[in-house]
């Protein structure tokens, strides 16, 4: 059980996905609704890999189960297929080495493209391709030439390339996750919601 104690004993840290992070308390407060009937606790904790601060809820006192966490981590989605989901949990996992997380997020993008019948020519090209077939949105490809998903520069050490940043990583990783949950966990939800609803798509 997650405790809002001293110290929040996550696996990983939310915001740079080091594996156990030291998450030390550094300011706590208790709060109430206008009616003095729901009270809640909460401490806010600071990585001591990135800096970041990650917010622990609780709903009867301090040292009590945690509820929610703030951000909450960040997981690859089921409905992804086998590889990418994995390279997409990776590269979250390895936000705190921007050059492997941008590696992981690029391999990601690469087997989303593959699973839908993209895989001929560079990654770039492939983006191109899915949006001209509308599998993604024209924005969505603009977004991917914004974002560093060039893997084999990474792979290479290429000596003309700048290093990835933290933030490099973040966004290529946040495009990973947009084109999943594009791609495939949103077609996912809509048939699952067709069949819940008893339905067959073809109106009453």
């Amino acid at each position: 059980m997650l405790l809002l104690g001293a110290q929040l004993e996550l696996d990983r840290c939310p915001q740079c996905g080091v594996a156990h992070p030291n998450l030390a308390c550094v300011w706590e407060v208790e709060t109430q609704d206008f009616a003095k009937k729901f009270r809640r606790f909460w401490r806010v904790y600071k990585c001591s890999r990135c800096g970041g601060l990650v917010v622990g809820e609780a709903r009867t006192r301090f040292n009590t189960a945690v509820v929610a966490t703030f951000p909450a981590a960040r997981r690859a989605h089921s409905s992804l297929p086998d590889r990418a989901r994995t390279y997409l949990e990776q590269a979250l996992e390895s936000l705190h080495a921007p050059a492997g997380a941008i590696m992981l997020a690029a391999s990601a993008v690469n087997a989303m493209l593959k699973e839908k019948g993209y895989k001929d020519g560079s990654l770039n090209s492939r983006i191109d391709q899915a949006a001209e077939r509308h599998d993604i949105t024209e924005d969505m490809a603009r977004w991917a030439h914004e974002v560093r998903l060039d893997a084999n520069e990474q792979r290479h050490s290429d000596e003309e390339a700048d290093l990835p940043s933290g933030e490099d990583a973040q966004h290529s990783v946040d495009f990973a996750m947009a084109l999943g949950e594009f791609m495939f966990v949103l077609p996912s939800r809509v048939r699952r919601g067709i069949e819940d609803a008893g339905g067959s798509g073809n109106g009453a």
